[in-house]
């Protein structure tokens, strides 16, 4: 935590503020869930974290329940990664030890790109208050953004207008995922103004993100010419032996990656082995959904900015290699793989998450290896000691 323990209590037994909420259940997940969003809106602009309190009577300010335990706090934390907040907040949980007994605090800090929505809807605090942004406060927080974007698929993309998007892909194939049907009925904006709220739109420079370009663009390879996949499968176990197929996957990011689920399954080549007694069960040389984690990884987290190198697929006869451009970012580093999560283009995987193709945010890698497990594969390797891109291999089941 970014503060004292005497000021956590301070906090906790004053009146509820707009960095401040308590309640006395953990159970309750929908009002922790508002205000986590709430607090990364910040709308008031304190840039200082806010705080929830859980275990907390919210008229006394004191603690009002059983002792808090492990589950209790792991609870709390699962709210980061559940994919119901979106972008992913920046958040601590910890226990606070209080002379009248234990309370489980969450640390929530603004977002660097508001407007943060949880379950399609924007919350907000102003003073006690929690409630949904108007059309005015929304607009607020999108151009708070500009000024705090810092990563590549949140930046406007120079030269881009609004007429290099594919609007329908947006309109028809995006937009009613990603916003509660409520506020989908009440929108009446502008087509600029939407994309803005959902960061495809840069009010500023009148041009779209690299987000925007990527997932509806016309030709995202104008803008970003490294934004395709190369697929290469040999005849043997190096690329010195013949090339047996090769193919390009390109296009708005949405068929790319429903194109890649469809290869997966191909790729997958189920094949039967004796089981108990004269059973036989099926078993896969790569089983489909460790593949589908593994590819949409190497898309959403790759390097954009700058390269003109693909993603690269190359199937040998006992193993597929993904290679991408771009290795750990931010503070991450070889210790903390594959536990920690540090997001290079935090807008593109808010996007997978909202189309279906990611079920929860920093557990691809986890259950990839959970089924390679459960098909009795060996696990996947990660090459993490080149800086400039990221090699998964995977063998084929024997």
């Amino acid at each position: 935590m970014e503060i004292a323990k005497n000021q956590l209590i301070a906090l906790m037994s004053n009146l509820e503020s707009d960095r401040v909420e308590r309640t006395v259940s953990f159970a309750d997940k929908e009002k922790q869930s508002r205000a986590i969003c709430a607090f990364s809106n910040d709308l008031p602009n304190h840039r200082q974290p806010g705080y929830l309190f859980v275990g907390v009577d919210d008229k006394t300010g004191r603690p009002a329940g059983p002792s808090v335990t492990d589950r209790n706090l792991q609870s709390l934390a699962a709210i980061r990664s559940d994919g119901n907040i979106q972008p992913l907040p920046r958040m601590n949980v910890e226990l606070l030890r209080h002379p009248n007994g234990d309370v489980g605090v969450v640390e929530v800090f603004p977002s660097d790109l508001p407007p943060v929505r949880y379950r399609g809807q924007i919350w907000i605090r102003v003073g006690p208050r929690r409630a949904i942004a108007s059309e005015t406060e929304e607009r607020v927080l999108v151009e708070r953004r500009v000024g705090r974007a810092r990563t590549w698929d949140a930046r406007p993309c120079s030269g881009a207008r609004v007429e290099d998007l594919a609007l329908e892909l947006f309109m028809v194939g995006y937009r009613q995922y990603a916003v509660a049907p409520e506020a989908l009925y009440e929108n009446h904006r502008e087509v600029s103004d939407q994309l803005a709220a959902l960061r495809f739109f840069d009010r500023e420079t009148q041009c779209p993100t690299h987000a925007a370009i990527l997932l509806f663009g016309k030709d995202p390879l104008f803008f970003v010419p490294g934004a395709y996949l190369q697929y290469v499968r040999y005849r043997g176990v190096s690329q010195a032996d013949p090339v047996v197929v090769e193919r390009r996957y390109a296009g708005d990011l949405r068929s790319v990656l429903a194109a890649l689920d469809e290869s997966a399954r191909a790729l997958a080549e189920a094949r039967p082995v004796p089981g108990a007694g004269l059973a036989e069960r099926l078993v896969y040389d790569y089983p489909t959904e460790a593949l589908h984690e593994l590819l949409v990884n190497a898309v959403i987290h790759r390097n954009y900015e700058g390269s003109t190198t693909p993603v690269l697929i190359n199937h040998f006869e006992d193993r597929i290699e993904i290679q991408s451009p771009g290795g750990l970012f931010g503070d991450l580093t070889p210790a903390d793989f594959p536990g920690g999560t540090s997001y290079r283009n935090p807008v593109l995987a808010e996007a997978a998450k909202t189309l279906g193709f990611v079920n929860r945010f920093g557990r691809g890698i986890a259950i990839a290896q959970a089924t390679l497990a459960k098909n009795e594969s060996p696990p996947a390797e990660f090459d993490l000691r080149q800086p400039n891109f990221f090699l998964v291999l995977i063998r084929r089941r024997p």
